[in-house]
């Protein structure tokens, strides 16, 4: 594997044209999003896609890389939402994917924690990183929630419309959530070396 020095992903230009845009892909884990949605709850996951790969992390019982790729807008286990334009990306899809494996070995699946480090904060640090731009808020708001009602004792959920939240997000333009306990053929976990999706 191939290990990019520490720096700033989103400085570095390419002399190639490998300008990618990304996406962040959210996914319901609930029917009962369909109601929670419109107060700006929800349980969700979520993956970044470029380059024609999506790239989320999930937990396992393992001390190695939770992070995994799948097809866009199709990770097994989770209901498709919605995709949101995060920003763009110079580096090739080599120099992508190996940024993720980099970055995975923050992320491993024994590390996973509902809290304070699901797939969304993944997704956040990547975005953030790459594009300096945060994933929107509401995304990950129940884990922040949680974090907030651990720390006081007690939990309390505040109703906050999306659309509030979405002029929040213009303005500054920037879980409870599924564990991955048992990959399935549809999921790629990157390793040291090259990994292929399964075909059916």
């Amino acid at each position: 594997m191939r290990l990019f020095p520490l720096i700033s992903w989103k400085g570095q230009k390419n002399t190639a044209n490998n300008h990618a845009l990304m996406y962040l892909n959210v996914y319901d884990l609930t029917p009962v999003n369909n109601y929670m949605y419109w107060f700006g709850l929800g349980v969700f996951h979520s993956g970044i896609e470029a380059h024609g790969m999506e790239y989320a992390f999930g937990a396992h019982e393992h001390p190695s890389s939770g992070v995994f790729e799948v097809e866009p807008r199709s990770c097994p286990g989770f209901v498709f939402r919605r995709s949101i334009l995060l920003g763009s990306t110079d580096m090739s899809s080599t120099e992508f994917r190996s940024f993720m494996e980099h970055l995975s070995n923050k992320y491993h699946g024994d590390s996973y924690h509902l809290i304070s480090k699901n797939c969304n904060h993944f997704t956040d640090e990547v975005s953030t990183r790459l594009t300096g731009n945060p994933i929107p808020r509401w995304v990950n708001r129940l884990a922040k929630l949680g974090d907030q009602g651990s720390e006081s004792g007690y939990s309390s959920l505040t109703m906050m419309s999306e659309a509030e939240d979405e002029d929040e997000e213009d303005s500054h333009r920037h879980d409870h959530d599924h564990l991955l306990t048992s990959p399935n053929m549809d999921v790629a976990f990157l390793q040291d070396k090259p990994v292929k999706l399964a075909t059916a």
